[in-house]
């Protein structure tokens, strides 16, 4: 395997795992491990896309990364508020 296989197995490997931790009921859709699982592992899988030269991959994980990231942020936002 390639570098590229790695790095890329690994972003998703995350990306899996915290999907199948949702589907079990361990790990809620809001969760921060939830959410970072998200956040890290499409951003590997985006950078690995992006060595590999798969546009469409860097586009999708990407936007993962982001609204991931996002979810991060609300839910920083929310815990702020509640505890000013």
């Amino acid at each position: 395997m390639s570098t590229v296989d790695w790095v890329a197995s690994t972003g998703v490997s995350v990306l899996l795992l915290a999907f199948f931790l949702n589907q079990i009921g361990r790990l809620g859709d809001h969760s921060p491990t939830f959410l970072w699982m998200n956040f890290i592992g499409a951003g590997i899988a985006s950078f690995a896309a992006w060595l590999g030269g798969i546009i469409p991959f860097v586009v999708l994980e990407g936007v993962w990364c982001l609204v991931a990231g996002w979810g991060l942020l609300r839910l920083a936002g929310r815990r702020k508020a509640v505890g000013a």
